[in-house]
Parts: structure tokens; sequence; C-alpha cells
């Protein structure tokens, strides 16, 4: 398939041999992102570990400082409805929500509930678990903080993980975003992911690591000057 003339533009700006340094890739990220929308910056990285082993599994959280420029819709299952509504939480319920999501009704990006309810939650694993909503305790959404957690989820708290293939993908930024901000955003990202380094994986941890822009050609990172700079 051929790729159109704004791609093979943006391409030209990017050496596809050269691995580059993070400031130097988010410079040009934001020069090849040209779309008339706010397009996304994503990460996807490569690490040396083998999912399908439950000890290298690599899976984690990070508030990201600056977000991740998208209106995240929080649903809370809780019978602590008014400390969720005050933190800003878009849903709350408890038996009705709960009927709302056994019926497929899903409009919302996270779902955080009490440890308490788990017992009932867990049965909407069918509905909940294909589109990656079910909460967990790793992820921090299953708290008896329900306060705390909606703030960090609006804030710009993501989930993360490896998928088959040993590889994560996320979201990391707007291209409306400053480049410091998306540096200090892809920053905290691979501390986070060198700090949840399982003790099983062996051998080299980050293989590869890219950017790119929603509609446009990735850029491969210098993964030495990542593991000198934040492991």
């Amino acid at each position: 398939m051929k790729s159109g003339k704004r791609y093979n533009k943006a391409s030209e700006l990017i050496e596809k041999e050269k691995s580059y340094s993070l400031n130097e890739a988010v410079d040009i990220i934001k020069k090849t992102a040209t779309a008339k929308f706010d397009e996304t910056i994503n990460m996807s990285v490569k690490l040396g570990v083998d999912p399908k082993h439950s000890e290298q599994m690599v899976r984690s959280t990070v508030l990201l400082p600056h977000g991740t420029g998208k209106s995240i819709r929080v649903a809370v299952i809780t019978k602590a409805e008014k400390e969720a509504r005050d933190a800003g939480a878009d849903i709350v319920g408890f038996a009705d929500l709960i009927e709302d999501i056994k019926n497929g009704k899903t409009d919302f990006d996270i779902l955080i509930t009490t440890p308490d309810m788990m017992k009932d939650v867990g049965k909407l694993g069918k509905v909940l678990g294909p589109k990656g909503l079910m909460p967990s305790p790793k992820a921090g959404t299953v708290t008896f903080d329900v306060a705390q957690a909606v703030k960090d989820c609006k804030r710009g708290k993501v989930e993360f993980r490896v998928d088959a293939e040993g590889i994560i993908h996320l979201g990391i930024g707007r291209k409306s975003f400053s480049a410091q901000n998306l540096v200090e955003n892809i920053a905290t990202f691979f501390e986070t992911v060198f700090k949840v380094k399982p003790q099983a994986a062996k051998g080299q941890y980050l293989i590869s690591a890219y950017i790119s822009a929603t509609m446009g050609p990735s850029i491969k990172l210098n993964i030495t000057e990542i593991v000198n700079n934040y492991k």
C-alpha cells in the first residue's frame, strides 16, 4: 500500500538507520505531526521478557507529570458514592452500575472499585476483560482510597503492560504538548519501566523503543542513552 504525500514528506525528516536521542526524537516528532487534529504521541517499547511466564510479566501504572492530553471518564463502583463524586468521578453507582455494565454499558475509560465490591465486580469479567477495563490492585483501581484513585486517573495515571510479544504500547501525550513536557512524560515512563523490571528477566531488558505520532512515521530511540539516563 502506497503512503500518502504528507507521510512521505514526514519520513524525509528521519534517517531510517539512525537511533535518536530523546530530545532529538521529540523535536522531530512535533515536525512530523502535521494532521489537522491533535495527534497522539505513541510509545512502542520492546522488552527482553517472555510474558508467557507469569514471573516475567511487566504490568504497572505510571502517573505522567503532564497527563496524556485525553479527557478520562472514570466510573466507580462503591457504596461511598459521595466520596467518589466529590473527587471528580464521572459515573458512580453500586448495584445499578453493576447492572448497567452487565448489560454492556461501558461508556468510561477506567473503572475503580473497593476490595469489598470485587466479589460482584468479578462477575463482570466477560464484559470488562476483553475491553481491558477490569479493576486490579496492581493498577491501583481496587482500593478503599477511592478519592485518591479518581484524582490520580484524572491527572494522568495510566496502566501499561507488555503484550504477547513483550511489547508495550502507550499514548504518552499529544502533539500540542511542549517538547519539554513530552520529554518529561517519556522519561517518567522509562523510569517506571526499569523500576518494575522482573527479577526473572535475564539478559538485555530494553530491546528497542520507538515514538510516533498517530499519522506519522516512527522514530527509533537510542536505547543506550535511555538506559544510562533513566535506569
